[in-house]
């Protein structure tokens, strides 16, 4: 349901704005979108795939969700939304909120104060691949380019078994289908898809402008996007408007949860159809561990700008070598916001990984990101003095406390042979460098010569393989924001970090009654330390550590009720709403 209202606002650029409404049940639907294998996918009233949300600068979005999943808990991340003033709204489970169990609702309530690409996906326990997750565009009433009509191309692979399954085979000690594959080894995808199915044709009318705005909504791999016979022009990344750059006839590469917004101009002859090729990359599958292609794997997928349906779709294409473009030596910000400095603080964060009880974790700075007893949040919002202390987060949430209005350097060292598309919650960042493969998985504190004065802007950066990147933003946002690799099998195992953010300015930022009843219903505790301490915030002892957390396998993901003593003749074990899948499952890649 969707409703509109006018919300009077007191500056002259903006004297009236929408408030835009939404009331979702989030419920199970059963669809085939690689037509190869029906099953069951989380959709919203009913449908999938899920709604778009189109707003305007200004407007004020409340969406309430009604969680009707029965078997499990789930919750909306708004992906780039910065959320100044609005932590509370963030949606990351374990962080920002408790998870939304079923039978519950949940209203999320916030200004818009950004424009661009960006999306909504669910941020609980891995579960947005099957299927929770959708574009949200912010137009801007200033846009600085011409364009005659929009569209929207979302990217992202697809699975034949659900993420619970799939995250208990990765993050599982068991041999799975006698494969002997080892803890840690993710499955990979079945299919990729285009606007989340196969085989589509985009209506397009000559001599048109268009401005798509370019979404991947992956799980695991990036895309690679190639449009035939119609050069493109960046204009956006990531939220950040940019100066026109053309890029021709490049192949673009995405990582999962960047947007890119481009603009095609279409041909005056209508004469003929033309391809839009796309491919899972293969990088960050097959090549890191030195395993060939499966024989029969085809992560290619293929959709047609149509100028006339009476004429035949052209065959799909093939390229044998991929050459990206290179956004971060090439883009500059439609604002020109300088580089940032002089640095106030410097935080490196080494990726590595490490094992536990037999289960392959992922690490940053030798810690493997645990959730706590209490929402990260919610514990500097009810720790009073002690906010800026980190015990209060516990030692497993990794917890980096900055002071507000510093200038902050992220350093990511990468020691992996993986790629890993880097995300942070409530900042678009300054790239300032970003390593090639292979140039060493710590950075020497040399700056690249060609760092850019006024540098581009992004939420995600992909981080090459044995390689280092680069970053600054200013602490201006107070809140507690996750920075993690956004492939979901990396956080579920540990790929994250917790930024708690001038939480001495937090000021009278509340959690709304409907969160706290959510966390009553889930049992999780929504005040106190990491521990759950409401009386002596730094008594931690309760904490969650890789010590202390019974077990790290079963781990079922957004299943509810959630396992009780992990790894113990208690857990309770997941019942899967779909049909048994008896493809042979492979894994591989980390």
């Amino acid at each position: 349901m969707f409703s509109l209202g006018l919300l009077l606002l007191g500056c002259s650029q903006l004297a009236f704005a929408k408030v835009v409404k939404y009331d979702w049940s989030i419920d199970w639907v059963n669809r085939n979108p690689d037509g190869a294998f029906p099953r069951p996918v989380i959709g919203i009233n009913g449908e999938w795939p899920c709604p778009q949300i189109d707003v305007d600068l200004g407007d004020h979005l409340i969406v309430t969700i009604y969680n009707n999943l029965g078997n499990e808990s789930t919750g909306l991340h708004w992906h780039g939304l910065n959320q100044y003033g609005h932590a509370t709204m963030d949606g990351s489970a374990g962080t920002a909120q408790c998870p939304v169990p079923p039978n519950s609702s949940f209203t999320y309530s916030f200004p818009i104060n950004q424009t661009g690409s960006y999306w909504y996906h669910s941020h609980t326990q891995g579960q947005y691949p099957d299927g929770l997750r959708g574009p949200l565009i912010v137009h801007d009433p200033n846009f600085p380019y011409h364009f005659d009509e929009e569209m929207t191309m979302t990217f992202s692979d697809w699975y034949h078994e659900e993420m619970p399954t799939l995250l208990n085979y990765y993050q599982s000690t068991a041999d799975v289908n006698n494969n002997s594959i080892q803890s840690g080894q993710a499955p990979i995808p079945v299919a990729g898809l285009i606007n989340d199915s196969q085989n589509n044709t985009i209506k397009v009318l000559p001599g048109k402008t268009y401005l798509i705005h370019m979404i991947d909504m992956a799980n695991f791999p990036g895309v690679a996007v190639y449009f035939d016979g119609h050069p493109f022009t960046a204009v956006g990344v990531d939220g950040t408007t940019v100066e026109k750059y053309y890029l021709g006839s490049e192949i673009l590469r995405l990582a999962p949860a960047q947007r890119w917004d481009i603009l095609i101009t279409t041909k005056n002859d209508t004469s003929k159809n033309f391809v839009i090729f796309a491919t899972l990359d293969v990088n960050m599958l097959f090549p890191p561990h030195g395993i060939p292609t499966i024989e029969g794997w085809n992560g290619n997928t293929t959709a047609w700008l149509v100028y006339d349906e009476e004429k035949p779709l052209p065959p799909q294409l093939t390229f044998y070598e991929f050459e990206f473009f290179d956004e971060v030596n090439n883009l500059i910000p439609y604002d020109r916001m300088p580089l940032l400095e002089p640095v106030d603080r410097r935080i490196e964060m080494t990726l590595n990984n490490a094992t536990f009880d037999g289960i392959t974790r992922f690490t940053i700075n030798n810690i493997t990101y645990l959730p706590q007893k209490v929402p990260s949040l919610y514990t500097a919002l009810s720790v009073g003095n002690y906010s800026t202390d980190p015990v209060v987060y516990g030692v497993n949430s990794n917890p980096f406390v900055l002071k507000y209005g510093e200038i902050i350097e992220i350093v990511v060292n990468n020691q992996h042979e993986n790629l890993h598309p880097m995300h942070l919650h409530g900042h678009q960042y300054q790239v300032l460098q970003r390593g090639y493969p292979d140039t060493g998985g710590i950075w020497d504190g040399v700056y690249d010569k060609n760092v850019s004065a006024t540098p581009v802007r992004r939420d995600t950066v992909m981080l090459n393989k044995n390689s280092s990147s680069v970053w600054r933003f200013r602490a201006d946002n107070p809140g507690v924001w996750l920075f993690h690799c956004h492939i979901e099998y990396h956080i579920t195992s540990g790929l994250v970090a917790t930024i708690v953010e001038a939480p001495d300015y937090l000021g009278n930022l509340t959690i709304p009654k409907d969160h706290i009843a959510a966390c009553k219903h889930y049992g999780m505790s929504y005040e106190g330390n990491a521990g759950a301490n409401t009386r002596n915030p730094l008594d931690v002892s309760l904490q969650v550590t890789a010590a202390n957390a019974s077990a790290f396998s079963p781990n079922y993901g957004a299943t509810f009720p959630p396992p009780i003593g992990a790894g113990s003749s208690t857990s309770k074990k997941r019942s899967l709403r779909g049909p048994a899948i008896k493809d042979r499952l492979v894994r591989l890649g980390n």
